[in-house]
């Protein structure tokens, strides 16, 4: 039996793997674009690769049908992927946080021995393949690359992900090929990014990072709060805190909903208390700018912004201001809010949201439910998960009931 699986990443080296290895007699052929396995298994984790979590539900996960994965999560738990790594050779380092980097710290280490893994069992790896179309004659499926073509495949697997990070030559080929064999899909976005806003101060406040809460709106109605780093850029801002909560943002901001964020600086005060303590501060220094005394609480760079918005002059002394402008700066550091316009787009994205819709294939094999023997695996699929991981088990997962189903 011939296999040919579109991709080399996370799902497409679980699936080729765990056929493989069930089956010894399968002609596996692996096709991917670049010049090497795994390129955004290298790209993970700042490149030490965090390569998944120990503490995993679809909770975790965003899409038309969030519960799709619960079956592969079932199937392949964090201890099944523990065990897998172990026969590969790969020791792994759980952190406190449930974040799962490999032992060496090293994401090369894993993208090497999983292409020894692959060399041993005998997938025959095509690389700088970019696959442009796949066709069905007579239940037999054709490979088209740009001048060769690969005949007579009995069954095929499309995981060569969507465009988050053109620069390793991502694309939406898969959703090209899938729609091409009838299946539908739902929009794409970059998820996981930099957030873009409307403020003309954006430029002033670049470089300004802190621990804030910030709250996710949309259309007037809270739908998320997350604690973490925000840093602001020339753009917008971006951090930890901001990729985590540009899932439902973008997802949103997608469908064409009023987003917007709010940032507060101080959350471990209310604003009550926090205008009491400002203004107990300009008390002890009358003479003083205000300007030059809020220094002393918010990034100078924050400050004259601050006193902008609340339309107080950065002359005005700390003696100068009635007790109406201090409670609007207590309410600004407390609720700094922005309206959302765009992303940083696809090419500054850990992954992309949307793709095949989960509807139209099976959720236990991963198998078309309008195509027999064509499997869909990985960030092809409408599931896109948290920052820390979750990506990629999901990946590795699909990937894995995928190579069972190839390797009956």
């Amino acid at each position: 039996m011939k296999i040919a699986i579109i991709g080399a990443g996370a799902a497409g080296i679980m699936a080729a793997i765990t056929a493989k290895r069930l089956n010894k007699n399968l002609q596996i052929d692996l096709f991917d674009a670049n010049k090497g396995i795994g390129k955004k298994i290298l790209a993970s984790g700042n490149g030490r690769c965090n390569i998944s979590n120990s503490s995993i539900t679809s909770k975790n996960y965003i899409g038309e049908n969030p519960d799709f994965v619960n079956f592969a999560l079932k199937e392949f738990d964090f201890k099944a992927f523990e065990k897998f790594c172990k026969s590969v050779g790969l020791l792994l380092d759980v952190k406190e946080s449930c974040k799962v980097y490999p032992l060496s710290n090293e994401a090369k280490s894993v993208t090497n021995l999983l292409e020894l893994a692959l060399n041993e069992l005998g997938v025959n790896i095509y690389l700088e393949s970019f696959v442009r179309d796949i066709e069905k004659v007579d239940e037999k499926f054709n490979i088209k690359l740009d001048e060769k073509e690969y005949k007579g495949y009995d069954k095929v697997l499309i995981s060569n992900g969507l465009g988050a990070a053109p620069q390793l030559n991502a694309n939406e080929s898969g959703l090209e090929i899938a729609s091409r064999f009838g299946h539908t899909y739902n929009p794409t976005y970059p998820s996981l990014v930099g957030l873009k806003t409307d403020n003309t101060y954006n430029g002033k406040l670049q470089g300004v990072k802190k621990e804030c809460n910030v709250s996710l709106f949309v259309n007037g109605i809270c739908e998320q709060e997350i604690f973490g780093d925000v840093l602001f850029t020339s753009y917008g801002v971006s951090g930890f805190a901001i990729l985590d909560i540009s899932q439902l943002a973008v997802l949103n901001l997608s469908s064409y909903q009023d987003v917007k964020i709010a940032i507060n600086f101080f959350p471990k005060i209310n604003k009550n208390d926090l205008a009491d303590q400002i203004q107990s501060l300009l008390k002890t220094v009358p003479n003083q700018r205000v300007v030059d005394i809020l220094i002393g609480m918010v990034s100078n760079k924050i400050a004259p912004v601050l006193l902008d918005i609340c339309k107080i002059s950065l002359e005005t002394k700390a003696s100068e201001i009635n007790a109406k402008q201090i409670k609007a700066i207590s309410y600004q550091l407390n609720q700094w809010k922005m309206k959302i316009i765009d992303t940083q787009g696809f090419a500054h994205a850990e992954a992309s949201g949307g793709g095949v819709r989960t509807i139209e294939v099976d959720n236990r094999t991963y198998e078309s439910k309008l195509v027999k023997n064509l499997y869909f695996a990985g960030e092809v699929l409408d599931i896109v998960g948290n920052r820390g991981g979750f990506n990629l088990h999901f990946a590795w997962a699909s990937g894995y009931l995928v190579g069972k189903s190839l390797g009956k």
